[in-house]
C-alpha cells in the first residue's frame, strides 16, 4: 500500500491539534433557525478537506438535485432523518448512515420532518464553501439576485443544478 507524499517534514511532531467543544457557537445561523458549524474549513486544512456540522431547523429545507465538478461530498447523519437523493431516488437516511458522492455524482438533500436533524458534510478537496453557505443565508433572509446573478453565484461555487 502506498501513501501520498508527506505533508509534514519535521522530525519531532508539533503541538497543533484543534479541539472544538460541542457547545461552540455556530458560525452561521439561517433565518429559519438552521445552523452551520465550520468544523474544519478548506483554509484551515490547507485545502485537503472541509468539514461542517449542519443542524436543520424544523420544516422543509435543503438543496434539490445537483452535482459538483471540483469536489466530492459526503454525508454522515448524526440525528433525525434526512432524505438524500442518490441520483436515482430520494432515500431516507438516519443516524449512523453515511453517503459518499464522487465529483460529478448527482445528489441533493432534504429535511422534511418536524423533528430536528443534523449531519456532517465533508468536501474534498477543501473548497471554500463558507461564502456559498453565507450567500444562501442572505438569500433566505430576503436578499435578491437577478437570474444572471444567481447563475453566476452557483457557477462560482460549483453547484450545477439538474431537473
Amino acid at each position: 500500500m502506498s501513501y501520498p507524499p508527506p505533508i509534514y517534514h519535521g522530525d519531532t511532531g508539533e503541538v497543533s491539534a484543534v479541539i472544538r467543544p460541542d457547545a461552540a457557537t455556530p458560525e452561521l445561523v439561517y433565518p429559519n433557525g438552521g445552523r452551520v458549524h465550520y468544523l474544519s474549513t478548506g483554509a484551515s486544512t490547507g485545502g485537503l478537506f472541509g468539514l461542517y456540522r449542519w443542524e436543520f431547523a424544523q420544516g422543509v429545507s435543503g438543496p434539490d438535485p445537483h452535482f459538483h465538478r471540483t469536489m466530492t461530498e459526503s454525508f454522515y447523519i448524526l440525528s433525525g432523518e434526512v432524505e438524500i437523493y442518490s441520483g436515482r431516488e430520494w432515500v431516507t437516511t438516519r443516524p449512523g448512515d453515511y453517503v459518499h458522492v464522487p465529483a460529478g455524482g448527482l445528489h441533493g438533500f432534504k429535511h422534511r420532518a418536524d423533528e430536528p436533524a443534523s449531519m456532517l458534510l465533508h468536501f474534498a478537496p477543501g473548497a471554500s464553501r463558507e461564502p456559498y453557505f453565507e450567500g444562501l443565508a442572505r438569500l433566505a433572509a430576503g436578499e435578491t439576485m437577478t437570474d444572471a446573478e444567481r447563475d453566476e453565484f452557483m457557477q462560482q461555487h460549483d453547484n450545477l443544478w439538474v431537473e
